[in-house]
């Protein structure tokens, strides 16, 4: 039997790109689904497609930049399932521009949602995984938390402090609760959408042409999960073959 049957698993981000693949695979395998995201029309075809197939599945619209809605969300999964084993941190936003642009809004957009939001969901599920003496937080970084790039300081800064707060909680596990960083390259998804600085556009368009698909990514986070509980996959960088960045 997989390591993930039966696993009860909140994902975050789950109405599209890498969360609905996550979703997908995860509830091909046995795991009983919590989706988060904020588009509910969204969230209602996925939890429809699912239990076609015969999987566990619940929804709840959240917003992961508002505590008490990521808060209620955790409560919600409880209420469900009674426990919770896997917190898959994926919602995230990416809009790029050069700094001399002085798009505050958006700034402030991705440190609410980038870090905010990654920060609110562990707070929600941890006393939960503390009192089970197991979990397992799986947060998706990006290969821009590990180099900086032109138009991307922001972003950049957001997706090194999603390592960081990863790399602490598995400091702080106690043994109990594995913490699994996850940095994806080029994917296929709607992430680039929020980019609303033209040239900064162009280029990421370019860069994206060798976009690998969002399972690949769903695989990985399988992955962590199916290992048995004294194994913590930490950290792990996913790139299309042909990306250099």
């Amino acid at each position: 039997m997989s390591e993930i049957q039966n696993k009860v698993v909140i994902i975050t981000g789950a109405s599209s790109g890498l969360g609905e693949a996550t979703a997908h695979r995860l509830a091909a395998s046995g795991a009983k689904l919590m989706l988060a995201a904020r588009r509910e029309d969204r969230l209602k075809d996925l939890v429809a497609a699912i239990e076609k197939t015969g999987g566990t599945v619940a929804y709840r619209v959240t917003d992961i930049a508002d505590r008490a809605q990521v808060q209620a969300l955790a409560d919600a999964t409880l209420e469900t399932y009674g426990r919770i084993d896997v917190l898959v941190n994926n919602a995230g936003l990416m809009p790029l521009s050069p700094l001399d642009q002085i798009k505050v809004d958006e700034w402030d957009q991705m440190i609410d949602v980038n870090i905010k939001g990654v920060l609110y969901g562990i707070a929600a599920v941890i006393p939960t995984m503390r009192q089970q003496k197991s979990g397992h937080v799986i947060n998706l970084s990006s290969v821009a938390g590990h180099k900086v790039f032109p138009a991307a300081a922001v972003y950049c800064a957001t997706k090194y402090a999603v390592r960081a707060i990863s790399e602490g909680l598995r400091l702080e596990s106690n043994g109990e609760i594995r913490s699994t960083n996850i940095s994806p390259g080029a994917v296929a998804t709607e992430l680039t959408s929020t980019i609303t600085h033209g040239d900064t556009a162009s280029g990421v368009d370019k860069l994206y042409s060798v976009a690998i698909d969002a399972d690949a990514i769903a695989r990985a986070i399988a992955y962590a999960i199916e290992q048995p509980g004294d194994v913590d996959v930490n950290e792990m960088i996913i790139r299309p073959t042909r990306q250099e960045l």
